[in-house]
């Protein structure tokens, strides 16, 4: 059979990938902070709600028992798209942080799982020169999700607020989501490729739960296993902090240290320009490490990721009040976050996922990747009320040294030679 181009499918599912952890992550923040909710209920909930991105390698084994990759793929899109209609009509509602989170908590585990079988179909149908070549697709479509949502939308309901009012503005936002989902759900009806038939000797539940023992005893049977947890885990430990409070910072008057920018200048600035350079880093960092060989230049990799963290603390110490200087910092800081973030995606590939259950062990490794943002980020919102803004982002700044020594010291398991 005839296999169908990348090109045609790598951009959409990965896309469809990042809008509902976007969402999630990030645009829900500048909406819960809209509607009043206090910022250390903020950076907690909308990090604990991001769990099941941690926990998914637990219920991968049982993706492999029915259908197709494609068939998982295409449901859960589905379902994430109810879902953020069910947000849109929480948010009148007298208690709308506790509905509204705890379908975030849906969709979180639907996004979850979407990963997982989207995973599996990339890992499936693209051979190892293949990965390489679209990882840079990968990480572009991705972070597209950003500027559409953490761009475009928050822009959005900053210019809505003053015509429909803060709740029914965010209500628009949450149904643009839901459309978008449903559409890409059934446009990969048709042009994603299958990623394989379930497995054969997946049967029953026992055999499910046999598999993920297997999955698991595997995983932590690689050689040098503890090594890339430990390095998974502090490449990203700094941005964990940084991410719940850099768009609270931006929001928050001058005179509690904040930025005192509006709500569509976030959007603009932080979602669409920044998100834009971090497309252009992650496509500049697939020929980087296409030419020099991923070894050679993951400690660089690792330096353009955390060094540009310094921007946050420039901003909140001088608090400047021209757009095009703050527009410039977070442009700076997100193609160095591009830049650097390929690695570590093509790192887990590379290195981690490798064997009999490939698609399983680079869930897991993306479930401990997720762990080690979200730890740091359900702290965030008590650490910065403690510290404010400015010391804040110092002790961002001290939290990224051990991503420096980890990936100085990280063996390689498989030659990346060419």
């Amino acid at each position: 059979m005839k296999k169908t181009n990348p090109v045609s499918w790598v951009p959409t599912v990965y896309f469809a990938m990042g809008l509902p952890y976007v969402v999630l992550s990030m645009v829900s923040v500048l909406m819960f902070s809209d509607m009043e909710v206090s910022d250390a209920q903020i950076a907690f909930w909308t990090s604990l709600i991001m769990l099941p991105w941690t926990l998914k390698p637990l219920w991968s084994p049982f993706l492999e028992m029915f259908k197709t990759k494609k068939h998982f793929v295409v449901i859960t899109q589905i379902v994430t798209g109810v879902g953020f209609a069910l947000v849109a009509l929480s948010l009148p509602l007298p208690s709308f942080f506790c509905y509204a989170i705890a379908l975030m908590g849906v969709i979180a585990f639907s996004g979850a799982t979407h990963d997982i079988a989207g995973d599996g179909v990339y890992l499936s149908e693209l051979n190892p020169v293949q990965q390489a070549k679209y990882i840079g697709w990968q990480g572009a479509f991705y972070n597209l999700a950003k500027i559409l949502a953490n761009g475009g939308l928050v822009y959005l309901a900053g210019s809505l607020k003053e015509t429909f009012g803060i709740v029914h503005s965010w209500m628009i936002i949450m149904g643009i989501c839901a459309i978008i989902m449903i559409c890409v759900s059934f446009y990969h009806m048709k042009m994603l490729p299958s990623g394989g038939a379930a497995a054969s000797e997946i049967r029953t539940v026992n055999d499910s739960l046999n598999k993920l023992w297997e999955v698991i005893r595997s995983f932590f049977a690689k050689k040098h296993i503890v090594w890339y947890i430990v390095f998974i885990i502090l490449y990203r430990f700094a941005e964990g902090y940084a991410m719940k409070i850099v768009p609270l910072f931006l929001k928050a008057p001058v005179g509690n240290g904040g930025l005192g920018l509006a709500v569509k200048d976030i959007g603009l600035i932080y979602g669409t320009f920044g998100a834009a350079a971090f497309i252009l880093g992650s496509i500049l960092a697939g020929y980087y490490i296409s030419a020099r060989g991923l070894k050679k230049v993951l400690f660089s990799l690792c330096c353009a990721f955390n060094i540009p963290f310094l921007v946050y603390f420039l901003l909140a110490f001088y608090q400047p009040s021209g757009l095009g200087v703050v527009a410039t910092a977070i442009i700076f800081e997100y193609l160095g976050y591009g830049f650097g973030f390929a690695g570590l995606i093509l790192f887990m590939m590379q290195q981690v996922a490798p064997g009999k259950h490939q698609m399983a062990h680079y869930a897991f490794a993306t479930g401990i990747m997720n762990l080690g943002v979200m730890i740091p980020g359900m702290m965030s919102g008590y650490l910065s009320d403690w510290l404010g803004y400015e010391h804040f982002f110092i002790w961002v700044l001290i939290a990224t040294i051990p991503a420096f020594i980890v990936t100085w010291l990280v063996p390689f398991t498989y030659s990346d030679s060419k």
